[in-house]
C-alpha cells in the first residue's frame, strides 16, 4: 500500500505552517545557529495533529475509567476461573463487550500517530542537497522551499541529520559530526525522559491494573519503550526527534488536564464493607515524580486528668460539711 497520500499531508501541514512564520516575520535566516521558522513549522505540526486526535483522547481516557471500575469483576473472574485460561479469556471479553469497555483503545492515539511519525520521517530523510529536482519538488515542495529546509538548523546541526549520519551524509549537508553528536544526543535523552514521564504521569494517577495483560502493557509502556528509544534514537532525524519531544509535552498537560476533568474512580477501599486488610493507596496527586507532602495532623487533645474513686468500705463524703464547723451559741 503507497503512503503517499501521507507524505503529501504531512508536507502540506509543515509547508503551510513554515508559510505562516515567515509571513509573520519569522526570519528563515539562522538565528544563534537556528532556523527558527521550520523549527516552529514542526512543533506546530504536532500542534494540528494533536488538535484533530483530542477527541481520541478523550475517549482514550474514559475507557481506561471503564477499565478501572470492572477491575474487582475481573479479579473476581480470575479467582473464579483460576487455571482454565480459556475460559477466563473469554468471561473477560464478554465483560468488556457487556460493559462497552476497550481494552486497546488505551494505545489507539499512540496507533493513530505512527503514520504521522513516518510520513515526518520520509520527509526529513529525503533533505539532501544532491536530490534531481524532480526529487526535489515531489510531495508539492518547491526548489526554494526544499533548499531552504534542506539547509535548516538547530544550532547549527541540520534538522535532517542524524546521531548516525555518515560522514558522506554530513557532507552533503555541510555539517560538523561533532555537533550533530551533541545535539542529537541530548534530544535522544530528552526524548527519552519525556517519554517515560508521560506514562508515568498516567500509572500515577490511574493506578497499576489488577488483569495481568494490563499491567504488562503499562510496564512496557513504561519502561521497554524509553530503552528502546536509547538505541532507535540514533537513526532518527533531529527534526523527528524535536518532533517526538514535543509530542511528550504536549502529551503531559493535556493528560493533566483530561485527568483533572475527568478524575479516577474511587477505590473499591473507599466503599464501606471493604475489609481494610491490603488497603488501596489512595492516587498520588504531587506531580509527576510522585512526591506528595505529608498531610498535617491534628493536635493531639490533651487528657483529662484522672480523678481517684473512694476506697472500698470508705464513708461518702459531703463536700458541702468538708469547711470549718459553726460554733454554736
Amino acid at each position: 500500500m503507497s503512503l503517499d497520500w501521507i507524505y503529501y499531508a504531512i508536507s502540506w501541514i509543515l509547508l503551510a505552517w513554515h508559510g505562516a512564520w515567515d509571513a509573520i516575520g519569522v526570519p528563515d535566516a539562522a538565528v544563534i545557529g537556528t532556523n527558527w521558522a521550520w523549527i516552529l513549522a514542526i512543533v506546530f505540526l504536532v500542534v494540528t495533529v494533536r488538535v484533530i486526535l483530542f477527541p481520541v483522547f478523550v475517549k482514550q481516557i474514559k475507557s481506561q475509567r471503564a477499565m478501572q471500575a470492572l477491575q474487582p469483576q475481573v479479579k473476581a473472574l480470575q479467582e473464579k476461573h483460576k487455571g482454565d485460561r480459556e475460559t477466563l479469556q473469554k468471561e473477560m471479553m464478554e465483560l468488556y463487550r457487556k460493559e462497552k469497555a476497550n481494552p486497546l483503545m488505551g494505545c489507539l492515539p499512540m496507533f493513530l500517530q505512527i503514520p504521522v511519525f513516518l510520513g515526518l520521517f520520509h520527509v526529513l530523510r529525503r533533505l539532501n542537497p544532491d536530490k534531481s529536482e524532480a526529487g526535489k519538488t515531489l510531495y508539492g515542495w518547491t526548489l526554494g522551499q526544499f533548499e531552504s529546509a534542506s539547509a535548516a538548523k538547530l544550532f547549527t546541526a541540520p534538522i535532517a541529520g542524524k546521531f548516525g549520519s555518515t560522514a558522506e551524509e554530513l557532507s552533503r549537508l555541510g555539517a560538523n559530526g561533532t555537533t550533530v553528536k551533541i545535539i542529537a544526543g541530548i534530544l535522544v535523552l530528552v526524548m527519552m525522559g519525556t517519554t517515560y514521564l508521560t506514562s508515568r504521569q498516567m500509572i500515577l494517577k490511574t493506578g497499576w491494573a489488577e488483569d495481568p495483560q494490563q499491567r504488562m502493557i503499562q510496564k512496557l509502556m513504561l519502561y521497554g519503550i524509553p530503552l528502546s528509544l536509547l538505541i532507535s534514537g540514533a537513526i532518527f532525524p533531529i527534526g523527528v526527534i524535536i518532533y517526538w519531544v514535543t509530542n511528550n509535552l504536549f502529551t503531559l498537560a493535556q493528560q493533566q488536564w483530561v485527568l483533572r476533568k475527568f478524575p479516577p474512580p474511587p477505590t473499591a477501599a473507599s466503599k464501606p464493607g471493604t475489609s481494610a486488610r491490603n488497603p488501596v493507596q489512595p492516587a498520588k496527586t504531587g506531580g509527576l515524580l510522585g512526591r506528595t507532602k505529608a498531610a498535617p495532623q491534628a493536635p493531639a487533645k490533651p487528657a483529662a486528668p484522672k480523678v481517684a474513686g473512694p476506697k472500698p468500705g470508705a464513708k461518702p463524703v459531703n463536700p458541702r460539711k468538708s469547711g470549718p464547723a459553726k460554733r454554736q451559741g
